[in-house]
């Protein structure tokens, strides 16, 4: 058996944490600069919300039905979702973490005697523990999983947990259940299926198997075999390190200056550089980047970027900033005000099988190490920008943020205070 434990409208459910008075009202959270809504409540989708919805344009309802209204605090959301990563593990002798709100439990060899109550409880527990409303959804095989999770969601009865084993229940849930709401099943396959005349997850099991294999090849065959019942996805019960590492933002507005614009590239590699060294890599290349804004067609366009070379395969702070920062120098022009950058980091190799160089100052080495080492553990204890290099400046994202929450439980001042009285 598998579970799928999936965190209800994760982003929105995390500022309702730390803001109790919001329990059973409209919440939103908006994207990047405040752009459009990327997390809703339950309350906000039955006032019409819809995912991806300009803030301009919802304006009237927000004011209207007093919809409380966040900025994107991924700070806050990848701590909350590290502590519910720590609740499942507790509970599953696997877990794989498949996003940042979403994981898969391998149950296979548990001696469980309940799942149905299994599930319910650990979906209590992690509400009590985090705050969190978690959805378990627990079948035969990942994609089942995955399909009566949203059944705890659509059906608050099920209390948060929901065990869908028996071949009549399954029968009788694919034959209701969107085969385009099946994970696994993208817009071009609906689009076959539908002139196929599959319209539920029930028809596109019922199938032949060449059709499957010849029309939607092996994914498509992995998903109909799992939809009968049978495992073919496999289970990934460790993370593999990424084969590259971007960190980009869009600005509040146009950037002109090139100091300014050194400062911000500057602190998205010193983010980049915190994700290569958790996932042990070094770092071979990088392109640092730029572009204008592509929405003003009249204004002239650019996109600006330069690849960067490094001798030696390096996790090193400090020479991964210089370099990012040379190369924005380097391409800056300024006729152009840049809306966007980031850096990109590509060719990652294990650090624990890279062999360096014999010609290398070995005393110079160690004394970066130790640097590097340093700025991770005060970091981990402090908090992201706790530390930082000169030419990052006061380390703030030029992004407009006016709606953002407090970084509850990875920032010091702003830990939530209680007076007793």
């Amino acid at each position: 058996m598998f579970a799928l434990a999936d965190c209800n409208n994760f982003f929105a459910s995390c500022e309702r944490v730390f803001r109790p008075d919001l329990e059973g009202k409209p919440v939103i959270v908006l994207s990047n600069n405040d752009g459009c809504a990327v997390a809703r409540s339950n309350e906000a989708k039955a006032l019409g919300i819809k995912m991806g919805d300009p803030l301009f344009k919802i304006k009237d309802i927000i004011e209207q039905h007093h919809v409380a209204v966040f900025s994107s605090n991924y700070a806050l959301y990848g701590d909350m979702s590290r502590r519910v990563q720590e609740v499942l593990r507790d509970w599953a002798p696997a877990v794989e973490q498949y996003s940042i709100d979403e994981s898969f439990l391998d149950l296979r060899g548990a001696m469980i005697p309940d799942l149905d109550g299994w599930a319910k409880d650990l979906s209590r527990t992690c509400r009590k523990m985090t705050g969190i409303p978690l959805s378990i959804g627990v079948a035969p095989t990942k994609t089942l999983a995955k399909i009566a999770s949203k059944l705890c969601k659509k059906y608050p009865k099920l209390q948060g947990g929901c065990y869908m084993h028996r071949p009549q229940d399954i029968e009788k849930v694919l034959r209701k259940f969107p085969v385009e709401d099946v994970w696994g099943i993208g817009r071009r396959s609906v689009k076959k299926l539908s002139q196929m005349g599959v319209a539920t997850a029930w028809d596109f099991t019922q199938l032949r198997e060449y059709e499957v294999r010849k029309g939607f090849a092996l994914p498509g065959w992995r998903t109909w075999k799992e939809l009968r019942g049978e495992p073919c996805i496999d289970f990934e019960n460790l993370i593999e390190p990424r084969q590259t590492i971007c960190v980009s933002r869009s600005f509040a507005k146009e950037i002109t200056d090139p100091a300014e614009l050194c400062s911000q590239v500057a602190t998205f590699a010193e983010a980049a550089v915190t994700k290569l060294r958790r996932q042990g890599s070094l770092l071979m290349e990088m392109i640092p980047f730029a572009m204008t804004n592509r929405f003003h067609e009249n204004e002239p366009q650019t996109f600006a970027s330069r690849l960067t070379v490094f001798p030696e395969a390096t996790d090193d702070h400090a020479v991964i900033i210089v370099a990012a920062v040379s190369a924005v120098r380097a391409f800056f022009n300024e006729c152009y005000g840049y809306k966007k950058a980031g850096v990109l980091f590509t060719r990652l190799v294990r650090k624990d099988g890279y062999t360096r160089s014999l010609f290398r100052d070995a005393e110079e080495d160690a004394r970066q190490a130790r640097l590097s080492e340093a700025i991770d553990s005060v970091t981990a204890v402090y908090g992201p920008g706790a530390l930082r290099f000169g030419v990052q400046g006061d380390g703030q994202i030029r992004m407009a943020r006016e709606r953002q929450s407090p970084h509850y439980t990875t920032l010091w001042k702003d830990i939530p205070k209680v007076t007793i009285r």
